[in-house]
């Protein structure tokens, strides 16, 4: 028997992967901008009280997980603090617009040359999304005092700061989408979770000892259920069979062929949009009542009431009212989205004009009718599966008493749906090359 047969089938695509040079070379690429990422994640911006920072994180749960996706840098408040979440509302800002603005519309039927325009004007739109951004997060941490300068000269620096490293990540993340191993925005968010899992995972192992070991050891359990049912419904998809009628010439006469193939329909097609909407939303309206009261206060006032209703880890009852409403929010924020992306495909035109049909389904009308019923059908399992996993930190906090919010469903769904996407592309490369990959 051949050694290659005798290790496990994943230890053997990785050592595939590495021997290939060009896919090395993509690899280690790939490593050294997010050592660099993890670097300038480390660079503080002046005027900062780290000391009042770091009190201002342990007593606020929503700043809490924005730490967490950031990978830290938050925490520090460094150059790299918003990440590279406003380019992600540039984007989804630009998808949305797309089907309303005409002029939008024409250059994103322009093909490769369009699409380049679109990309370029969602980076300007990055610029004044980072800048407020990073304004209102300075304005917050001065009002806590944790950012000690007041001047304006000082703060249009900062934000200047905030907006260079935002466009610095967006650089980093396009350079690992050509010459790295791909999904380059997505991979830096990866590493920003990740880089925080070791602090979570302790904070989570110390509440323990206010109570029994069995809390964290179901939490882990309910994480990886999590994890699993994450993976079926990213990877399931409805297939709608569809054949091709096609003319060829054989001899000087015509003849007719037909092939058929399918239509794969995610059941999760709008991924983890509607967490990231639900999520704005549901922290917006705390994060603003926080420019107006002190957390800490005794007296009760309105600012402090709408602070305790979006607070993400009131206690019961109060709790219900922020993780009902997100779960609710999540389900329309599904079907919205979907709509909003299978409208854009125009998946009947696209058969109508390239001769496929569905089987005992009429072209035009019949087929937009069909597609958007079986669309809408499956819609509601994404719908519910998302909505689920938003509430799961919820559940899992009350049944196990384990404080850690900050593994969040959306994190989960970054990692896990980061993870297969590597791993099918390098699939893909290895398979090219007639080595065996990750997936069987």
């Amino acid at each position: 028997m051949r050694p290659r047969q005798t290790r496990p089938r994943l230890l053997q695509a990785m050592l595939d992967a590495f021997s290939l040079p060009d896919l090395r070379r993509k690899i280690l690429i790939t490593f050294g901008i997010l050592v660099v990422f993890r670097l300038v994640a480390h660079v503080t911006l002046p005027g900062v009280n780290l000391g009042a920072l770091e009190d201002l994180f342990e007593s606020n749960a929503m700043l809490g997980m924005f730490d967490f996706f950031s990978g830290g840098a938050m925490r520090n408040f460094s150059v790299v603090a918003l990440g590279v979440y406003p380019y992600i509302t540039a984007t989804i800002v630009m998808q949305l617009m797309t089907p309303v603005i005409p002029r939008l519309q024409a250059l994103a039927r322009e093909g490769e040359a369009g699409r380049n325009r679109i990309n370029m004007i969602t980076h300007w739109l990055v610029v004044p999304m980072a800048g407020l951004g990073g304004y209102g997060q300075i304005i917050l941490l001065r009002s806590q005092g944790a950012v000690d300068s007041v001047d304006l000269l000082p703060t249009v620096a900062m934000v200047l700061a905030i907006v260079a490293g935002t466009m610095f990540l967006v650089w980093l993340g396009e350079q690992i989408t050509q010459y790295g191993i791909g999904n380059g925005i997505s991979i830096i968010i990866f590493a920003g979770i990740v880089a925080g899992l070791p602090e979570m995972l302790g904070r989570g192992v110390m509440t323990v000892e206010q109570g029994p070991p069995w809390g964290l050891i179901f939490f882990i359990i309910v994480g990886l259920a999590t994890t699993v049912v994450i993976v079926i419904f990213t990877e399931a998809h409805r297939r709608i069979p569809v054949q091709y009628a096609k003319s060829v010439f054989r001899g000087g006469r015509m003849y007719r062929q037909s092939g058929s193939t399918y239509i794969p329909l995610r059941v999760n097609t709008a991924g983890m949009i509607p967490l990231i909407f639900g999520m704005a939303l549901m922290l917006f309206p705390g994060i603003i009542a926080s420019y107006f009261a002190n957390p800490t206060g005794v007296d009760p006032n309105f600012a402090n009431s709408i602070m305790n209703l979006f607070n993400p880890e009131a206690a019961l009852p109060m709790g219900f009212f922020y993780w009902g409403l997100f779960f609710f929010m999540v389900v329309a924020f599904a079907f919205f989205y979907t709509m909003v992306t299978f409208q854009q495909q125009d998946l009947p035109g696209v058969l109508q004009r390239q001769g496929g049909f569905i089987p005992g389904i009429r072209p035009g009308k019949q087929t937009a009718g069909y597609l958007n019923g079986v669309i809408n059908h499956i819609t509601w399992g994404g719908a519910l599966f998302l909505a689920g996993v938003a509430i799961m930190p919820f559940v899992a906090r009350e049944i196990t008493n384990v404080q850690m919010l900050q593994l969040s469903s959306f994190g989960m769904l970054i990692v896990v749906g980061v993870v297969l996407d590597t791993m099918k592309q390098m699939e893909a490369q290895l398979t090219m090359r007639r080595y065996e990959g990750f997936i069987k």
